[in-house]
């Protein structure tokens, strides 16, 4: 017995996903850019200046990975999810553009929601005001209970996730990171900080099952990291947890013996802060490469971004 008194789980009072509103819905998600239409027109009329010239400059830089067979890696957070996001991810995934994604718990929780429900994001402090703040029982012991056996099976987190949904009859699962990386087998890792997701605080939650899963995923992640060089990482809206993970899988590849240089870094937020521009911007291409910041709303620069690299894939050339 342990000397300092412990939250009893098993009295929080939960309730059903089928009565919690959600800020997100299907009705929300954003179309996938055709850049045979008149898109191509105006993604060809954006000045060549500042960061329009940085944008432009970074899906130059996604082509050429991708053409030399080098990875593009994207780190998220949540925020992209909630925005709509999901359809052009994963179009990115089906066309071959990005090879692996890294994203917290909360990305995982938001996308599992979208497949299963095709809703998410409740109004937190509504819910915090009355203690009813991510109770919802479903959600929890969904992912809680695939994490604990898929740990057993030795499987990631997102590999589980992404496994379950794809064995399951869920509705909205087209627009799922997690499904669609485990069909396409491009590796989604999930890297958790216990104890700031949602499904963390019900009974059904194992630490050390979550803990093992998501450390497994940045093992994953340091040997996608290792084959950088020459590639491009992008940092879409994750502050802390992302950054701070990538320079650990970078230094870990290095350790290694692995020769990671000369590759093309991003940070897409909404505020530039301090963590993502020193250790994704900065730091990590500190020795050979090149980093930009861009600053805007997701729900309108990752469109552009989609529609800059696809536009000039199909036309076949890069500016």
């Amino acid at each position: 017995m342990g000397r300092y008194p412990e939250a009893d789980l098993t009295k929080v009072k939960r309730h059903s996903i089928a009565k919690r509103k959600s800020r997100v819905g299907s009705a929300n998600l954003a179309s996938v850019p055709d850049p045979r239409k008149p898109l191509e027109d105006f993604l060809r009329g954006l000045p060549d200046i500042l960061k329009a010239r940085d944008l432009r400059a970074v899906a130059a830089a996604v082509i050429n990975a991708r053409r030399k067979k080098r990875p593009v890696i994207l780190m998220m957070g949540a925020h992209p999810i909630k925005c709509g996001l999901s359809p052009i991810i994963v179009d990115l995934l089906k066309s071959g553009i990005v090879t692996g994604i890294a994203t917290n718990g909360a990305g995982a929780i938001h996308d599992l929601e979208m497949a299963c429900w095709g809703r998410t994001s409740e109004d937190v402090q509504a819910g915090l005001d009355d203690g009813s703040f991510g109770m919802a029982r479903e959600t929890a012991d969904l992912i809680n209970g695939a994490v604990i056996q898929g740990d057993a099976q030795d499987l990631g987190f997102g590999e589980t996730l992404g496994l379950m949904l794809n064995e399951g009859k869920f509705p909205y699962i087209n627009n799922s990171l997690l499904a669609a990386s485990y069909r396409l087998k491009i590796p989604l890792t999930v890297h958790v900080a216990v104890g700031t997701d949602i499904i963390h605080q019900h009974p059904s939650a194992d630490g050390a099952a979550i803990g093992s899963a998501s450390h497994r995923d940045f093992r994953i992640l340091a040997e996608e990291v290792s084959k950088i060089s020459g590639g491009v990482v992008i940092n879409l809206g994750s502050s802390v947890i992302l950054p701070e993970v990538f320079l650990k899988a970078l230094t870990v590849a290095r350790n290694l013996g692995y020769s990671v240089k000369n590759f093309t870094t991003a940070n897409f937020d909404m505020i530039q802060h301090y963590r993502p521009n020193l250790n994704v911007v900065g730091r990590p291409v500190a020795s050979g490469g090149k980093g930009y910041s861009i600053t805007g709303h997701h729900e309108i620069m990752l469109p552009l971004l989609a529609a800059l690299i696809k536009s000039k894939l199909i036309c076949g050339k890069v500016k």
